[in-house]
């Protein structure tokens, strides 16, 4: 897979709305391109899932997942006054809320604005929006918005996804996205390779609001290793919790995931010359891989994330290099896997 082909496969699987337990066009999008290399590619309890490699009963089994669901608002109620008040989904930044503009998925899809006063009426001292306040203005008339929008509709950010200079690029869904076209690159590497284990791809729901496609997906498959590609922190090295762009993936060091693996994704990534970073987290990782690792009788879990700016907001970005060195460690590590 060339950059041009990783370019118009990470915008269109961003370009699919999808927030947490309304993954539907998403998982459509991702079952339909996943089928070119898993063939029993099915949508099952929300989540995509597909097998591929060794049929050899005695063989390794890994599980590779992302999650396909993204932050974003469902709404609570239309005013009186013709304003849409909404709850979060996921953890959003609320500093951004002010003049974001917004999709509506009710019974057509329409646009809307976060409203908010002008400075000239602030003097500066208008406080960051709570859940409560925030209001979004779609033009209509309340009677008329009302044939329009239910309780319960999602809405997701109506931010640009597309390229920046310098190999970047920008979306509000990112993550994660990202390690969605992250997995399918790897099963491009890999396409004609007899692999020394099997492997089932896991696009998960629901991760945003407490990892729970992974739980039923990871029970279901039951691998005996379990990779979350997930997105990490970028930016300024002075944070120890953050990576930098475009110098590869994240190989997750906690303790609650398996050195050995943490070791061998480390192993493949030197032996292979893929460029990497080393993420060390003091606790639980706040992935999938939290599940995974109690998993059943427990799953060897790890980390590998794409590093990421502006996490959670309109203007999500990362190095698209990142996504081809989290694709090619990921073949790299599946050629390797001969022992669990």
């Amino acid at each position: 897979m060339n950059r041009s082909e990783l370019t118009e496969l990470t915008s269109l699987l961003c370009r699919q709305p999808g927030i947490s337990g309304d993954e539907t066009q998403a998982a459509q999008t991702a079952a339909e391109i996943l089928r070119r290399w898993c063939p029993d590619a099915r949508i099952t309890q929300g989540n995509v899932t597909g097998t591929c490699g060794s049929t050899d009963p005695d063989a390794p089994h890994v599980l590779l997942d992302a999650h396909m669901d993204q932050v974003g608002l469902i709404v609570t109620s239309v005013t009186d006054d013709g304003f849409i008040t909404a709850g979060n989904v996921g953890g959003l930044d609320r500093r951004l809320f002010p003049d974001q503009r917004v999709k509506i998925f009710g019974t057509q899809e329409i646009y809307g604005i976060v409203s908010c006063l002008p400075p000239h009426l602030t003097n500066g001292e208008e406080k960051v929006l709570t859940y409560e306040t925030l209001r979004i203005d779609t033009g209509y008339p309340a009677e008329a918005l009302r044939e329009i929008v239910h309780p319960g509709d999602s809405i997701v950010f109506d931010g640009v996804t597309g390229m920046l200079p310098g190999g970047r690029f920008t979306s509000p869904a990112l993550d994660d996205r990202c390690g969605v076209a992250a997995i399918l690159y790897a099963l491009d590497e890999l396409k004609g390779e007899e692999l020394p284990c099997k492997v089932t791809v896991l696009f998960s729901a629901q991760e945003e609001v407490g990892e729970r496609g992974a739980a039923v997906g990871c029970y279901t498959a039951d691998p005996d290793i379990a990779l979350a590609v997930d997105v990490s922190f970028a930016g300024d090295r002075k944070f120890s919790k953050t990576g930098r762009m475009g110098e590869g993936a994240m190989i997750g060091y906690s303790p609650s995931l398996s050195r050995d693996v943490s070791d061998d994704l480390t192993d493949a990534a030197l032996a292979e010359e893929i460029p990497y970073q080393v993420e060390v987290m003091a606790g639980t990782t706040g992935t999938n891989a939290d599940r995974f690792s109690v998993c059943r009788g427990g799953v060897k879990a790890c980390t590998v994330s794409i590093p990421l700016d502006y996490m959670h907001t309109a203007a999500e970005v990362i190095d698209l290099a990142d996504v081809e060195y989290t694709g090619r460690l990921l073949a790299a590590y599946l050629r390797r896997c001969v022992a669990c």
